[in-house]
């Protein structure tokens, strides 16, 4: 299949070979961007599987609308957050699904499209919301959130070993005049780090955009939801795979699918179990997949991806 210019899908068959797609299954596409997995697992279900693809992002849906307008009735796309999974399955009236896809991080589309401003190869407004209609922008925070409130930030998303800096660089800038842009944001950052850094592959800027976007999107928060609640929809037997692209998701996928794996969670002093909570997944990837050499060359952007997957027992 030809793949679309919207987005070039990472770790195309891994993700869907890690589902274990099935003709009849129903699979939750909880990032359905472009529609590449989406294509990919109807056509590994056909001629009955159906696919719930879910995104957040108008221009995602539009295009994934168009991309998989040939599978008919067995495509059923929503605007949503994918933390809603419950919801929205017993909305379409859907107890369960067969697996759950989730492909965290910003799109290509998306990181290319100036205007969105996730991204400072080009400026742009300072946004990064992925559904629009939201009313927090990255603009809102860089300019009206606290110095203590921004570091912590920076810090903790970011994992930047010198947030203080950079919060100090933005707030003397922001006293001035607001800060409009990705690039006006992207120049203060380079100029509050020392030149070393500035040596290195990645641009100086990198880690705080990404801890902006995160906090914009609420993304830690809406992954945890996500996992807790896309547990409980999982079949015996269907299987919840998760693309990472940074060590916080990836960690978080990790730490919660070993959890569920583990079901007690008493301390381990006592004798006896107290809090009944029982094992609900078997890990199936103890280390992530990644994505080969090949596919890394073709597109970069795929370097950092990370896939895990769990079987509902």
């Amino acid at each position: 299949m030809r793949q679309s210019a919207y987005h070039e899908p990472v770790m195309l068959r891994e993700a869907v070979d890690s589902l274990g797609c099935r003709p009849g299954g129903v699979y939750f596409d909880g990032t359905v961007g472009g529609g590449g997995h989406a294509y990919e697992i109807l056509a590994s279900t056909a001629p009955d599987g159906i696919l719930i693809g879910v995104d957040r992002d108008d221009d995602a849906l539009a295009e994934c609308a168009r991309r998989l307008e040939v599978f008919g009735s067995r495509a059923i796309l929503v605007k949503g957050n994918f933390a809603r999974i419950d919801a929205i399955l017993s909305g379409l009236g859907f107890e369960k699904v067969s697996g759950i896809l989730l492909d965290l991080g910003v799109s290509s589309h998306q990181f290319d499209a100036p205007e969105r401003g996730f991204g400072f190869s080009r400026d742009a407004p300072l946004d990064m919301r992925m559904d629009r209609d939201d009313t927090v922008t990255a603009f809102d925070i860089v300019n009206g959130f606290p110095e203590e409130k921004l570091r912590k930030i920076i810090r903790d998303y970011g994992e930047e070993m010198m947030p203080g800096r950079i919060v100090r660089a933005i707030s003397e800038r922001r006293k001035l005049s607001p800060i409009r842009t990705t690039g006006e944001l992207a120049a203060i950052i380079a100029g509050a780090l020392p030149n070393h850094l500035k040596k290195k592959k990645i641009h100086p800027a990198t880690k705080t955009f990404q801890a902006l976007r995160i906090v914009v999107n609420n993304e830690l928060e809406n992954l945890h939801a996500a996992i807790e609640r896309g547990i409980e929809m999982l079949e015996e037997g269907g299987r919840f795979s998760v693309i990472a692209f940074h060590s916080l998701e990836d960690r978080m996928v990790k730490e919660l699918f070993r959890s569920w794996e583990k079901g007690c969670v008493c301390p381990p002093d006592f004798p006896v179990c107290r809090c009944g909570r029982t094992g609900k997944l078997k890990v199936l990837t103890k280390r992530p997949w990644m994505p080969g050499e090949a596919e890394i060359i073709s597109n970069p952007r795929a370097r950092s991806a990370r896939l895990r997957t769990a079987v509902r027992v």
